[in-house]
Protein backbone atom coordinates (compact mmCIF):
# COMPACT_ATOMS: atom_id res chain seq x y z
CA UNK A 1 0.00 0.00 0.00
CA UNK A 2 1.32 3.41 -0.98
CA UNK A 3 0.30 6.78 0.41
CA UNK A 4 1.52 10.15 -0.87
CA UNK A 5 0.14 13.65 -0.76
CA UNK A 6 0.47 16.77 -2.86
CA UNK A 7 -0.95 20.28 -2.42
CA UNK A 8 -2.77 21.78 -5.39
CA UNK A 9 -0.99 25.11 -4.83
CA UNK A 10 -3.75 27.61 -5.48
CA UNK A 11 -1.24 30.43 -5.76
CA UNK A 12 -0.38 32.54 -8.77
CA UNK A 13 1.85 30.93 -11.36
CA UNK A 14 5.26 30.23 -9.74
CA UNK A 15 8.30 30.31 -11.97
CA UNK A 16 8.83 26.56 -12.31
CA UNK A 17 5.18 25.56 -11.74
CA UNK A 18 5.67 21.94 -10.78
CA UNK A 19 7.80 21.33 -13.89
CA UNK A 20 10.91 20.26 -12.04
CA UNK A 21 13.50 21.94 -14.23
CA UNK A 22 16.74 19.97 -14.16
CA UNK A 23 19.62 21.53 -12.29
CA UNK A 24 23.09 21.74 -13.74
CA UNK A 25 24.65 18.31 -14.00
CA UNK A 26 28.19 17.21 -13.25
CA UNK A 27 30.65 19.40 -15.17
CA UNK A 28 31.80 16.93 -17.79
CA UNK A 29 32.09 17.36 -21.53
CA UNK A 30 29.13 16.09 -23.53
CA UNK A 31 28.90 15.09 -27.20
CA UNK A 32 25.68 15.86 -29.09
CA UNK A 33 24.69 15.40 -32.73
CA UNK A 34 22.11 17.82 -34.17
CA UNK A 35 20.48 17.10 -37.53
CA UNK A 36 18.41 19.43 -39.72
CA UNK A 37 16.23 17.54 -42.22
CA UNK A 38 15.65 20.39 -44.67
CA UNK A 39 13.93 20.87 -48.00
CA UNK A 40 17.13 20.67 -50.03
CA UNK A 41 19.71 19.07 -47.75
CA UNK A 42 20.23 17.10 -44.58
CA UNK A 43 22.84 18.75 -42.37
CA UNK A 44 24.40 17.45 -39.19
CA UNK A 45 26.75 19.05 -36.72
CA UNK A 46 28.43 17.13 -33.92
CA UNK A 47 29.14 19.40 -30.96
CA UNK A 48 31.42 19.02 -27.98
CA UNK A 49 29.63 20.75 -25.12
CA UNK A 50 31.58 22.18 -22.20
CA UNK A 51 29.03 22.79 -19.43
CA UNK A 52 31.52 24.55 -17.16
CA UNK A 53 31.75 27.54 -19.54
CA UNK A 54 28.97 26.89 -20.87
CA UNK A 55 29.80 26.68 -24.57
CA UNK A 56 30.15 24.20 -27.40
CA UNK A 57 32.54 23.54 -30.27
CA UNK A 58 31.63 21.94 -33.58
CA UNK A 59 33.86 18.90 -34.02
CA UNK A 60 32.32 17.45 -37.19
CA UNK A 61 29.87 18.31 -39.95
CA UNK A 62 27.99 16.25 -42.49
CA UNK A 63 25.87 17.55 -45.36
CA UNK A 64 24.03 15.69 -48.11
CA UNK A 65 21.76 17.10 -50.80
CA UNK A 66 18.73 14.82 -50.78
CA UNK A 67 16.18 17.16 -52.45
CA UNK A 68 13.17 16.29 -50.33
CA UNK A 69 11.47 19.36 -51.78
CA UNK A 70 11.13 17.72 -55.20
CA UNK A 71 7.47 16.91 -54.56
CA UNK A 72 5.27 14.78 -56.75
CA UNK A 73 3.16 17.54 -58.32
CA UNK A 74 -0.05 15.46 -58.50
CA UNK A 75 -0.09 14.31 -54.88
CA UNK A 76 2.07 16.89 -53.01
CA UNK A 77 3.94 13.88 -51.60
CA UNK A 78 7.61 13.38 -50.98
CA UNK A 79 8.80 11.06 -53.74
CA UNK A 80 9.94 7.59 -52.77
CA UNK A 81 13.37 8.28 -54.28
CA UNK A 82 13.74 11.41 -52.14
CA UNK A 83 12.66 9.55 -49.00
CA UNK A 84 15.10 6.73 -49.74
CA UNK A 85 17.89 9.28 -50.21
CA UNK A 86 16.89 10.86 -46.90
CA UNK A 87 16.92 7.56 -45.04
CA UNK A 88 20.32 6.65 -46.48
CA UNK A 89 21.74 10.06 -45.51
CA UNK A 90 20.38 9.78 -41.97
CA UNK A 91 21.92 6.33 -41.58
CA UNK A 92 25.30 7.79 -42.47
CA UNK A 93 24.78 10.70 -40.08
CA UNK A 94 23.87 8.25 -37.33
CA UNK A 95 26.98 6.15 -37.95
CA UNK A 96 29.21 9.23 -37.80
CA UNK A 97 27.55 10.43 -34.60
CA UNK A 98 28.00 7.03 -32.96
CA UNK A 99 31.64 6.88 -34.03
CA UNK A 100 32.20 10.21 -32.27
CA UNK A 101 30.54 8.92 -29.08
CA UNK A 102 27.53 11.21 -29.24
CA UNK A 103 25.35 10.59 -26.20
CA UNK A 104 22.27 11.87 -28.03
CA UNK A 105 21.14 12.58 -31.59
CA UNK A 106 18.51 15.29 -31.93
CA UNK A 107 16.91 15.61 -35.37
CA UNK A 108 14.34 18.13 -36.58
CA UNK A 109 12.41 18.28 -39.83
CA UNK A 110 11.23 21.53 -41.39
CA UNK A 111 9.32 22.89 -44.38
CA UNK A 112 9.28 19.99 -46.87
CA UNK A 113 8.22 17.37 -44.32
CA UNK A 114 5.76 19.80 -42.68
CA UNK A 115 3.90 20.34 -45.93
CA UNK A 116 4.11 16.94 -47.59
CA UNK A 117 0.93 14.89 -47.37
CA UNK A 118 3.08 11.84 -46.54
CA UNK A 119 5.45 13.66 -44.17
CA UNK A 120 4.35 11.62 -41.16
CA UNK A 121 4.82 8.39 -43.12
CA UNK A 122 8.36 9.50 -43.95
CA UNK A 123 9.12 10.08 -40.27
CA UNK A 124 7.76 6.62 -39.49
CA UNK A 125 10.00 5.15 -42.20
CA UNK A 126 13.00 6.85 -40.60
CA UNK A 127 12.02 5.49 -37.18
CA UNK A 128 11.67 1.95 -38.58
CA UNK A 129 14.73 1.84 -40.82
CA UNK A 130 17.16 4.08 -38.92
CA UNK A 131 15.86 3.88 -35.36
CA UNK A 132 15.94 7.68 -35.17
CA UNK A 133 13.08 9.87 -33.93
CA UNK A 134 12.83 13.08 -35.97
CA UNK A 135 10.90 15.98 -34.44
CA UNK A 136 8.70 17.86 -36.87
CA UNK A 137 8.78 21.55 -35.89
CA UNK A 138 6.60 24.48 -36.90
CA UNK A 139 7.87 27.52 -38.79
CA UNK A 140 7.93 29.79 -35.71
CA UNK A 141 9.69 27.07 -33.69
CA UNK A 142 12.26 26.76 -36.47
CA UNK A 143 12.76 30.54 -36.30
CA UNK A 144 13.18 30.41 -32.51
CA UNK A 145 15.91 27.80 -32.75
CA UNK A 146 17.65 29.73 -35.53
CA UNK A 147 17.70 32.69 -33.13
CA UNK A 148 19.29 30.55 -30.42
CA UNK A 149 21.90 29.35 -32.90
CA UNK A 150 22.79 32.85 -34.04
CA UNK A 151 23.08 34.08 -30.45
CA UNK A 152 25.57 31.28 -29.75
CA UNK A 153 27.88 32.80 -32.35
CA UNK A 154 27.24 36.57 -32.23
CA UNK A 155 26.93 39.30 -29.63
CA UNK A 156 24.11 41.78 -30.29
CA UNK A 157 25.08 44.12 -27.41
CA UNK A 158 21.44 44.87 -26.69
CA UNK A 159 20.80 46.42 -30.12
CA UNK A 160 18.00 45.21 -32.40
CA UNK A 161 19.01 42.81 -35.16
CA UNK A 162 16.89 41.26 -37.87
CA UNK A 163 17.92 37.73 -38.78
CA UNK A 164 17.05 36.21 -42.15
CA UNK A 165 17.44 32.52 -42.95
CA UNK A 166 16.59 31.44 -46.50
CA UNK A 167 15.85 27.74 -46.76
CA UNK A 168 14.64 25.55 -49.56
CA UNK A 169 10.96 25.82 -48.66
CA UNK A 170 10.65 28.80 -46.33
CA UNK A 171 12.30 32.00 -45.16
CA UNK A 172 12.50 32.84 -41.48
CA UNK A 173 12.66 36.41 -40.17
CA UNK A 174 13.49 37.11 -36.54
CA UNK A 175 13.89 40.29 -34.52
CA UNK A 176 15.91 40.25 -31.31
CA UNK A 177 18.45 42.11 -29.22
CA UNK A 178 20.20 39.14 -27.63
CA UNK A 179 17.44 38.89 -25.06
CA UNK A 180 14.12 37.10 -25.70
CA UNK A 181 13.03 37.46 -29.31
CA UNK A 182 10.62 40.24 -30.19
CA UNK A 183 9.28 38.73 -33.40
CA UNK A 184 9.36 35.35 -35.18
CA UNK A 185 7.98 34.56 -38.62
CA UNK A 186 8.22 31.83 -41.23
CA UNK A 187 7.03 32.52 -44.78
CA UNK A 188 6.55 30.00 -47.58
CA UNK A 189 9.15 31.45 -49.90
CA UNK A 190 12.25 29.32 -50.33
CA UNK A 191 14.89 28.86 -52.99
CA UNK A 192 13.76 25.35 -53.97
CA UNK A 193 10.04 26.14 -53.83
CA UNK A 194 10.31 29.26 -56.02
CA UNK A 195 12.63 27.65 -58.53
CA UNK A 196 10.26 24.74 -59.03
CA UNK A 197 7.17 26.93 -59.38
CA UNK A 198 8.31 30.03 -61.22
CA UNK A 199 11.53 29.45 -63.16
CA UNK A 200 11.22 27.58 -66.45
CA UNK A 201 13.54 29.57 -68.75
CA UNK A 202 17.32 29.29 -69.09
CA UNK A 203 18.62 31.90 -68.54
CA UNK A 204 15.73 33.37 -66.60
CA UNK A 205 13.62 35.54 -68.88
CA UNK A 206 12.87 39.17 -68.02
CA UNK A 207 9.18 38.35 -67.64
CA UNK A 208 9.79 35.45 -65.20
CA UNK A 209 12.35 37.46 -63.28
CA UNK A 210 9.99 40.41 -62.82
CA UNK A 211 7.14 38.12 -61.77
CA UNK A 212 9.43 36.34 -59.30
CA UNK A 213 10.49 39.62 -57.71
CA UNK A 214 6.89 40.82 -57.43
CA UNK A 215 5.73 37.55 -55.89
CA UNK A 216 8.55 37.48 -53.33
CA UNK A 217 7.94 41.09 -52.39
CA UNK A 218 4.25 40.44 -51.89
CA UNK A 219 4.93 37.43 -49.69
CA UNK A 220 7.58 39.18 -47.57
CA UNK A 221 5.80 42.48 -46.99
CA UNK A 222 3.53 41.23 -44.14
CA UNK A 223 6.29 39.60 -42.01
CA UNK A 224 8.63 42.55 -42.61
CA UNK A 225 5.92 45.02 -41.56
CA UNK A 226 5.26 42.94 -38.45
CA UNK A 227 8.96 42.86 -37.60
CA UNK A 228 9.25 46.62 -37.99
CA UNK A 229 6.26 47.14 -35.71
CA UNK A 230 8.33 45.79 -32.81
CA UNK A 231 11.05 48.43 -33.20
CA UNK A 232 11.09 51.22 -30.66
CA UNK A 233 11.19 54.87 -31.80
CA UNK A 234 14.72 55.87 -32.74
CA UNK A 235 16.08 52.31 -32.90
CA UNK A 236 18.29 51.45 -35.87
CA UNK A 237 18.22 47.94 -37.28
CA UNK A 238 21.11 45.67 -38.25
CA UNK A 239 20.77 42.58 -40.45
CA UNK A 240 22.26 39.12 -39.96
CA UNK A 241 22.08 36.46 -42.68
CA UNK A 242 22.35 32.70 -42.24
CA UNK A 243 21.87 29.61 -44.46
CA UNK A 244 23.73 28.05 -47.36
CA UNK A 245 22.14 30.34 -49.95
CA UNK A 246 23.20 33.54 -48.21
CA UNK A 247 26.68 32.17 -47.45
CA UNK A 248 27.16 31.23 -51.11
CA UNK A 249 26.10 34.72 -52.21
CA UNK A 250 28.54 36.25 -49.72
CA UNK A 251 31.34 34.02 -51.01
CA UNK A 252 30.63 35.10 -54.62
CA UNK A 253 30.65 38.78 -53.67
CA UNK A 254 33.89 38.35 -51.72
CA UNK A 255 35.48 36.45 -54.60
CA UNK A 256 34.60 39.29 -56.95
CA UNK A 257 35.80 42.01 -54.60
CA UNK A 258 38.77 40.42 -52.86
CA UNK A 259 39.80 37.69 -55.26
CA UNK A 260 39.19 35.10 -52.54
CA UNK A 261 36.36 34.20 -50.21
CA UNK A 262 37.30 34.45 -46.53
CA UNK A 263 37.31 31.26 -44.51
CA UNK A 264 35.35 31.23 -42.30
CA UNK A 265 32.69 33.60 -43.62
CA UNK A 266 31.39 34.37 -40.14
CA UNK A 267 31.30 38.15 -39.70
CA UNK A 268 31.80 38.94 -43.39
CA UNK A 269 29.70 41.87 -44.60
CA UNK A 270 28.36 42.90 -47.99
CA UNK A 271 26.10 45.71 -49.18
CA UNK A 272 22.75 45.89 -50.92
CA UNK A 273 24.48 47.47 -53.93
CA UNK A 274 26.90 44.54 -54.18
CA UNK A 275 24.04 42.06 -53.90
CA UNK A 276 22.04 43.87 -56.60
CA UNK A 277 24.98 43.69 -58.99
CA UNK A 278 25.44 39.97 -58.30
CA UNK A 279 21.75 39.21 -58.81
CA UNK A 280 21.81 40.96 -62.18
CA UNK A 281 24.79 38.81 -63.26
CA UNK A 282 23.35 35.52 -61.99
CA UNK A 283 19.96 35.91 -63.60
CA UNK A 284 21.52 36.52 -67.04
CA UNK A 285 23.66 33.36 -66.79
CA UNK A 286 22.56 29.99 -68.07
CA UNK A 287 22.51 27.08 -65.67
CA UNK A 288 25.72 25.77 -67.28
CA UNK A 289 27.44 29.12 -66.76
CA UNK A 290 26.37 29.26 -63.12
CA UNK A 291 27.59 25.70 -62.62
CA UNK A 292 31.01 26.72 -63.94
CA UNK A 293 31.45 29.20 -61.07
CA UNK A 294 34.16 27.80 -58.72
CA UNK A 295 32.75 25.74 -55.82
CA UNK A 296 29.19 26.02 -57.14
CA UNK A 297 27.33 22.71 -56.67
CA UNK A 298 24.81 21.51 -59.23
CA UNK A 299 21.86 21.98 -56.88
CA UNK A 300 23.00 25.44 -55.74
CA UNK A 301 23.39 26.51 -59.38
CA UNK A 302 19.73 25.56 -59.93
CA UNK A 303 18.26 27.50 -57.03
CA UNK A 304 20.59 30.44 -56.40
CA UNK A 305 18.73 32.92 -58.59
CA UNK A 306 15.51 32.45 -56.64
CA UNK A 307 17.41 32.53 -53.36
CA UNK A 308 19.20 35.76 -54.31
CA UNK A 309 15.89 37.42 -55.20
CA UNK A 310 14.47 36.56 -51.76
CA UNK A 311 17.42 38.20 -50.05
CA UNK A 312 17.40 41.22 -52.35
CA UNK A 313 13.72 41.96 -51.77
CA UNK A 314 14.04 41.37 -48.02
CA UNK A 315 16.89 43.88 -47.72
CA UNK A 316 14.93 46.44 -49.71
CA UNK A 317 11.80 45.99 -47.62
CA UNK A 318 13.79 46.17 -44.40
CA UNK A 319 15.58 49.26 -45.74
CA UNK A 320 18.93 47.89 -44.64
CA UNK A 321 22.09 48.48 -46.66
CA UNK A 322 24.49 45.98 -45.08
CA UNK A 323 24.25 42.31 -44.12
CA UNK A 324 26.55 40.42 -41.75
CA UNK A 325 27.05 36.67 -42.15
CA UNK A 326 26.55 34.29 -39.22
CA UNK A 327 27.47 30.68 -39.88
CA UNK A 328 25.50 29.40 -36.92
CA UNK A 329 21.78 28.81 -37.36
CA UNK A 330 19.20 26.04 -36.90
CA UNK A 331 21.52 23.11 -36.18
CA UNK A 332 23.45 25.08 -33.59
CA UNK A 333 20.13 26.30 -32.19
CA UNK A 334 19.13 22.68 -31.68
CA UNK A 335 22.33 22.25 -29.65
CA UNK A 336 21.57 25.34 -27.52
CA UNK A 337 17.99 24.20 -26.98
CA UNK A 338 19.26 20.80 -25.81
CA UNK A 339 21.66 22.53 -23.41
CA UNK A 340 18.81 24.61 -22.04
CA UNK A 341 16.49 21.66 -21.51
CA UNK A 342 19.29 19.72 -19.80
CA UNK A 343 20.06 22.54 -17.36
CA UNK A 344 23.46 23.36 -18.82
CA UNK A 345 22.83 27.09 -19.33
CA UNK A 346 21.89 29.34 -16.43
CA UNK A 347 22.90 32.81 -17.62
CA UNK A 348 20.83 35.38 -19.54
CA UNK A 349 19.60 32.68 -21.92
CA UNK A 350 17.94 30.74 -19.10
CA UNK A 351 14.81 32.72 -19.97
CA UNK A 352 14.73 30.78 -23.23
CA UNK A 353 14.78 27.56 -21.23
CA UNK A 354 11.24 28.22 -20.01
CA UNK A 355 9.94 29.00 -23.48
CA UNK A 356 7.42 26.14 -23.39
CA UNK A 357 5.83 27.34 -20.18
CA UNK A 358 5.75 30.98 -21.25
CA UNK A 359 4.24 30.04 -24.61
CA UNK A 360 1.48 28.01 -22.94
CA UNK A 361 0.71 30.88 -20.55
CA UNK A 362 0.65 33.37 -23.42
CA UNK A 363 -1.77 31.15 -25.36
CA UNK A 364 -3.97 30.69 -22.30
CA UNK A 365 -4.22 34.44 -21.83
CA UNK A 366 -4.81 34.98 -25.56
CA UNK A 367 -7.89 32.78 -25.41
CA UNK A 368 -9.02 34.27 -22.09
CA UNK A 369 -9.14 31.06 -20.10
CA UNK A 370 -10.24 31.09 -16.47
CA UNK A 371 -6.64 31.17 -15.31
CA UNK A 372 -7.16 30.33 -11.64
CA UNK A 373 -9.34 27.36 -12.56
CA UNK A 374 -6.80 26.06 -15.08
CA UNK A 375 -3.98 26.45 -12.56
CA UNK A 376 -5.92 24.38 -10.05
CA UNK A 377 -6.76 21.72 -12.64
CA UNK A 378 -3.12 21.58 -13.73
CA UNK A 379 -2.04 21.23 -10.11
CA UNK A 380 -4.46 18.35 -9.51
CA UNK A 381 -3.42 16.67 -12.77
CA UNK A 382 0.27 16.78 -11.89
CA UNK A 383 -0.48 15.60 -8.36
CA UNK A 384 -2.36 12.57 -9.71
CA UNK A 385 0.39 11.93 -12.23
CA UNK A 386 3.14 12.02 -9.60
CA UNK A 387 1.29 9.97 -7.01
CA UNK A 388 0.35 7.21 -9.43
CA UNK A 389 3.62 7.07 -11.39
CA UNK A 390 5.30 3.71 -10.93
CA UNK A 391 2.02 2.34 -9.58
CA UNK A 392 -0.54 2.78 -12.36
CA UNK A 393 1.69 4.12 -15.14
CA UNK A 394 5.32 4.53 -16.16
CA UNK A 395 5.04 7.82 -18.04
CA UNK A 396 8.09 10.08 -18.29
CA UNK A 397 8.72 13.76 -17.59
CA UNK A 398 7.86 14.63 -21.19
CA UNK A 399 4.37 13.20 -20.74
CA UNK A 400 4.09 15.13 -17.48
CA UNK A 401 4.84 18.41 -19.21
CA UNK A 402 2.41 17.69 -22.05
CA UNK A 403 -0.26 16.92 -19.45
CA UNK A 404 0.42 20.23 -17.74
CA UNK A 405 0.13 22.14 -21.03
CA UNK A 406 -3.14 20.39 -21.89
CA UNK A 407 -4.52 21.12 -18.43
CA UNK A 408 -3.69 24.81 -18.73
CA UNK A 409 -5.34 25.01 -22.16
CA UNK A 410 -8.15 22.45 -21.91
CA UNK A 411 -10.86 25.09 -21.73
CA UNK A 412 -9.50 27.54 -24.30
CA UNK A 413 -12.24 26.41 -26.70
CA UNK A 414 -14.68 28.56 -24.71
CA UNK A 415 -13.11 31.45 -26.65
CA UNK A 416 -15.06 30.15 -29.67
CA UNK A 417 -18.17 28.68 -28.04
CA UNK A 418 -19.26 26.78 -24.95
CA UNK A 419 -20.92 24.19 -27.14
CA UNK A 420 -18.39 21.47 -28.06
CA UNK A 421 -15.66 23.62 -26.55
CA UNK A 422 -13.41 20.58 -26.12
CA UNK A 423 -13.31 20.26 -29.92
CA UNK A 424 -12.62 23.97 -30.29
CA UNK A 425 -9.79 23.57 -27.76
CA UNK A 426 -8.22 20.94 -30.00
CA UNK A 427 -8.32 23.26 -33.00
CA UNK A 428 -6.97 26.33 -31.16
CA UNK A 429 -4.11 24.39 -29.55
CA UNK A 430 -3.26 22.57 -32.77
CA UNK A 431 -3.04 25.82 -34.71
CA UNK A 432 -1.70 28.03 -31.96
CA UNK A 433 2.01 27.61 -32.81
CA UNK A 434 3.15 26.80 -29.29
CA UNK A 435 6.88 27.47 -29.10
CA UNK A 436 9.37 24.98 -27.73
CA UNK A 437 7.30 21.97 -28.75
CA UNK A 438 7.66 19.66 -31.73
CA UNK A 439 4.61 19.28 -33.97
CA UNK A 440 3.91 15.83 -32.52
CA UNK A 441 4.00 17.28 -28.99
CA UNK A 442 1.43 19.90 -29.98
CA UNK A 443 -0.77 17.22 -31.53
CA UNK A 444 -0.62 15.20 -28.30
CA UNK A 445 -1.42 18.26 -26.15
CA UNK A 446 -4.38 19.12 -28.39
CA UNK A 447 -5.72 15.57 -28.22
CA UNK A 448 -5.38 15.38 -24.43
CA UNK A 449 -7.36 18.61 -24.14
CA UNK A 450 -9.87 17.36 -26.70
CA UNK A 451 -10.72 14.34 -24.53
CA UNK A 452 -11.00 16.06 -21.16
CA UNK A 453 -14.78 15.63 -21.51
CA UNK A 454 -17.45 13.88 -23.55
CA UNK A 455 -16.32 11.07 -25.88
CA UNK A 456 -13.31 8.85 -25.17
CA UNK A 457 -10.55 8.60 -27.82
CA UNK A 458 -11.77 6.51 -30.76
CA UNK A 459 -10.11 5.35 -33.95
CA UNK A 460 -12.88 6.91 -36.01
CA UNK A 461 -11.73 10.34 -34.77
CA UNK A 462 -9.24 11.67 -37.33
CA UNK A 463 -6.97 13.63 -34.93
CA UNK A 464 -6.57 10.61 -32.64
CA UNK A 465 -6.18 8.10 -35.47
CA UNK A 466 -3.56 10.31 -37.14
CA UNK A 467 -1.20 10.29 -34.14
CA UNK A 468 2.10 8.90 -35.42
CA UNK A 469 2.56 5.94 -33.08
CA UNK A 470 1.05 3.68 -30.45
CA UNK A 471 3.15 5.47 -27.84
CA UNK A 472 1.54 8.82 -28.68
CA UNK A 473 -1.95 7.31 -28.59
CA UNK A 474 -1.18 5.83 -25.19
CA UNK A 475 0.02 9.24 -23.99
CA UNK A 476 -3.31 10.75 -25.04
CA UNK A 477 -5.34 7.97 -23.47
CA UNK A 478 -3.58 8.00 -20.10
CA UNK A 479 -3.09 11.74 -19.76
CA UNK A 480 -6.68 12.53 -20.82
CA UNK A 481 -7.90 10.05 -18.20
CA UNK A 482 -5.92 11.89 -15.54
CA UNK A 483 -7.15 15.26 -16.84
CA UNK A 484 -10.78 14.16 -16.59
CA UNK A 485 -10.34 13.42 -12.89
CA UNK A 486 -8.50 16.71 -12.37
CA UNK A 487 -11.23 18.81 -14.00
CA UNK A 488 -13.89 17.19 -11.83
CA UNK A 489 -12.06 18.28 -8.68
CA UNK A 490 -12.70 21.95 -9.47
CA UNK A 491 -16.19 21.60 -10.89
CA UNK A 492 -17.50 24.73 -9.17
CA UNK A 493 -14.33 26.67 -10.02
CA UNK A 494 -14.03 28.04 -6.50
CA UNK A 495 -11.05 26.03 -5.27
CA UNK A 496 -13.24 23.84 -3.07
CA UNK A 497 -10.58 21.10 -2.94
CA UNK A 498 -7.29 22.14 -1.38
CA UNK A 499 -5.28 18.97 -1.97
CA UNK A 500 -5.58 15.29 -2.78
CA UNK A 501 -3.99 12.17 -1.39
CA UNK A 502 -3.83 8.89 -3.28
CA UNK A 503 -3.94 5.53 -1.53
CA UNK A 504 -3.56 2.41 -3.67
CA UNK A 505 -4.67 -1.05 -2.61
CA UNK A 506 -2.99 -3.47 -5.01
CA UNK A 507 -4.80 -6.52 -3.63
CA UNK A 508 -8.18 -5.11 -4.66
CA UNK A 509 -7.00 -2.90 -7.56
CA UNK A 510 -8.52 0.08 -5.79
CA UNK A 511 -7.39 3.69 -5.77
CA UNK A 512 -8.74 5.84 -2.97
CA UNK A 513 -8.69 9.59 -3.58
CA UNK A 514 -8.77 11.42 -0.28
CA UNK A 515 -9.94 14.99 -0.89
CA UNK A 516 -9.08 17.71 1.58
CA UNK A 517 -11.64 20.56 1.32
CA UNK A 518 -10.54 24.18 1.49
CA UNK A 519 -13.42 25.02 3.82
CA UNK A 520 -14.12 22.68 6.76
CA UNK A 521 -17.92 22.85 6.39
CA UNK A 522 -17.98 22.27 2.62
CA UNK A 523 -19.29 18.80 1.71
CA UNK A 524 -17.85 19.16 -1.83
CA UNK A 525 -20.90 17.22 -3.04
CA UNK A 526 -20.69 18.64 -6.56
CA UNK A 527 -17.02 17.69 -6.92
CA UNK A 528 -17.66 14.18 -5.58
CA UNK A 529 -20.60 13.73 -7.93
CA UNK A 530 -18.65 14.98 -10.93
CA UNK A 531 -15.66 12.79 -10.12
CA UNK A 532 -17.92 9.75 -9.94
CA UNK A 533 -19.39 10.75 -13.31
CA UNK A 534 -16.00 11.20 -15.01
CA UNK A 535 -13.97 8.36 -13.53
CA UNK A 536 -14.97 5.64 -16.03
CA UNK A 537 -12.21 6.40 -18.53
CA UNK A 538 -9.55 6.49 -15.78
CA UNK A 539 -10.76 3.18 -14.37
CA UNK A 540 -10.74 1.57 -17.81
CA UNK A 541 -7.27 2.81 -18.78
CA UNK A 542 -5.56 1.93 -15.51
CA UNK A 543 -7.63 -1.15 -14.63
CA UNK A 544 -8.50 0.16 -11.20
CA UNK A 545 -11.55 1.13 -9.17
CA UNK A 546 -11.61 4.74 -7.99
CA UNK A 547 -13.25 5.71 -4.71
CA UNK A 548 -13.32 9.32 -3.58
CA UNK A 549 -13.66 10.37 0.04
CA UNK A 550 -13.35 13.58 2.04
CA UNK A 551 -10.81 13.84 4.80
CA UNK A 552 -10.65 16.50 7.44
Amino acid sequence: MVETAHRSQNTHFPEDYFLKFPTRSIERDRILAAIDVGTNSIHMVVAKIQPSIPAFTIIDRQKETVRLGDFCEKTSCLTQDAMDRGVAALKRCQQIAISLNAEDIVAVATSAVREASNGTAFLEQIKTEVGLSVNLISGPEEARRIYLGVLSGMEFQGRPHAIIDIGGGSTELILGTGQPHRSLSSTKVGAVRLTAKYITTNPVSDLEFQYLRAYVRGMLEPPVDELKSYLQPGESLSLVGTSGTIERLAALIAQEKLGIAPEPLNGYQFTLKELQALVNRLRRMTYTERLAIPEMSARRAEIIVAGSVILLEAMKLLEIDTLTICERALREGVVVDWMLTHGLIEDRMQYQGSVRQRSVIKTARKYQVDFSHCERVAGFALSLFDQTRGILHKSDEESRELLWAAAMLHNCGHFVSHSAHHKHSYYLIRNGELLGFAETDIEVIANIARYHRKSFPKKKHDPYRSLPSKHHRQQVEQMSAILRIATSLDRRRIGAIDRIRCEYDAAHSELSLWLHPSQPNDSCAIELWNLDYKKDWFEAKFDVQVKAKLES
